[in-house]
């Protein structure tokens, strides 16, 4: 089954800073019905690519069964860590980001390695707020997903 997943960690446009994060999972089934599933997650304090992370998670986690992906996002980290090979590095063999720096959100990217294993994911960059075309569509969804969903405070962030 082919899935198309958008997402956008900061779509909830909280006025006090980043809020929360949506993705939507576009998917046909075998008889031919068109499915949109919506998800989403508000959250007080949480750095845009933290979000981005988890609504990638999110995605992938509501897959039922092994699937082709296509998962769009306007992170760059989270797009390059995976088709540059970033994540095998920094979580199976420990690199460091730059000199000495630690990798942030270890917690996250296992846990999206976890969700990305029995399926078939290709993921896709989206130069943000362009008028980049994809970029407005995962804009528009992910927002869409996140309208109404209650703020809750980001545990992960000191």
């Amino acid at each position: 089954m082919k899935v198309t997943i958008y997402t956008d960690g900061s779509a909830r446009g909280n006025p006090d800073g980043p809020g929360g994060y949506g993705t939507v999972l576009h998917y046909v089934d075998p008889k031919g019905q068109l499915h949109v599933k919506e998800l989403s997650g508000g959250y007080e304090r949480t750095t845009n690519n933290r979000m981005e992370l988890m609504a990638a998670i999110a995605g992938l986690e509501a897959l039922n069964r092994p699937c082709e992906v296509d998962l769009y996002s306007d992170s760059q980290y989270l797009v390059k860590a995976f088709n540059e090979h970033w994540v095998d590095g920094w979580i199976k063999k420990g690199w460091k980001r730059g000199k000495n720096e630690p990798v942030k959100n270890v917690d996250l990217w296992r846990r999206l390695l976890e969700a990305k294993n029995p399926h078939q994911v290709t993921f896709h960059w989206v130069k943000g707020h362009a008028g980049h075309e994809m970029n407005e569509r995962c804009d528009f969804l992910a927002t869409s997903a996140a309208d109404g969903t209650h703020l809750m405070k980001d545990e992960g962030i000191q």
